[in-house]
């Protein structure tokens, strides 16, 4: 039934490089996405990440490199591979007439595990109007109809790009809830982008950052929160007193110094407590939009 390596990634790009004419939009990123995973592809817009889902899509060619999906090149089996994946795009799209039933019925003449019972139920649970046509639905309720088709496809592979964008936060936390719901009930991979951070925290268990075109981070999100911490000293002392911890950003606070570390360990933290002034060092964790903030925020990829 599949084409891909037993136990490797369904989809996958290596030293992936996307150029328009001397612009270098993605430069020699190899990602994987391993089968039943929720991996989260995070960068500020313009980093790549566009470029990137287009071609592991199989909808551009690289001008570098390759993209897999479930073991193929991506560029030559689109066709086969799009039976078995569910795309949601970063603006829904459809036409404008056809009513949410209506695309339902359409779509699925187009894949063969068709789920169209679940299709409905999803958007009666949504309250998605089933008789107005796409183009009068709410962003909300547009969004909502676009994840419900790509489900209905009952994809191995769900790619979601940037799915929330424009949505206001009632709508995007239904969008989220009901993406949390079905893949509790599934083993569906899943490669997401987004600029709602805080919103897919509670999902993603991988994450990558690309940042002007290039992959600063590929983990899992337990090992990058595990790692980094804001760390609150009494003094603004200068990075290097803080060896081995690694400083990516300092800033100073009205009573010494706050300070961003990728290299947190508890017992370089206490080594640190023992030093002399430092006994009132405070370490926070931090959440995955603060990371990517410290990560990206300033425009160099993270250096302080």
């Amino acid at each position: 039934m599949s084409g891909q390596v037993a136990g490797g990634p369904v989809a996958a790009v290596e030293h992936l490089t996307v150029r328009y004419d001397h612009v270098i939009a993605v430069d020699g990123v190899t990602l994987a996405v391993p089968a039943g995973s929720v991996t989260l592809l995070v960068g500020r817009n313009g980093a790549g990440k566009s470029s990137l889902v287009r071609c592991l899509l199989g909808q551009q060619r690289p001008s570098a490199g390759t993209a897999r999906l479930f073991g193929k090149d991506a560029w030559r089996t689109r066709a086969r591979a799009m039976a078995r994946i569910g795309v949601v795009p970063e603006s829904p799209d459809a036409p404008v007439t056809m009513t949410a039933r209506q695309l339902a019925a359409f779509c699925a003449q187009l894949y063969p595990r068709w789920d169209a019972t679940g299709v409905l139920e999803r958007l009666r649970c949504a309250h998605v109007p089933l008789e107005l046509p796409f183009g009068r639905l709410s962003k909300g309720e547009r969004a909502q109809v676009s994840l419900a088709l790509a489900l209905g496809a009952s994809p191995e592979l769900l790619v979601l790009d940037d799915p929330t964008l424009g949505l206001d936060p009632v709508a995007r936390r239904a969008v989220f809830d009901e993406l949390i719901a079905e893949l509790a009930d599934r083993g569906t991979s899943v490669f997401l982008t987004s600029h709602d951070l805080a919103g897919v925290e509670g999902i993603a268990e991988r994450v990558a950052v690309l940042h002007l075109g290039r992959l600063l981070v590929d983990e899992t999100l337990e090992e990058l929160k595990a790692r980094w911490r804001g760390i609150q000293v009494s003094a603004d002392l200068g990075t290097a007193s803080l060896a081995p911890l690694h400083v990516v950003h300092s800033a100073p606070w009205p009573w010494g110094a706050e300070v961003v570390v990728d290299n947190f360990t508890q017992e370089r933290f206490a080594a640190l407590l023992a030093r002399e002034g430092m006994a009132g060092a405070n370490a926070e964790p931090m959440s995955l939009e603060d990371i990517f903030l410290a990560l990206a925020g300033n425009g160099r990829g993270g250096q302080p």
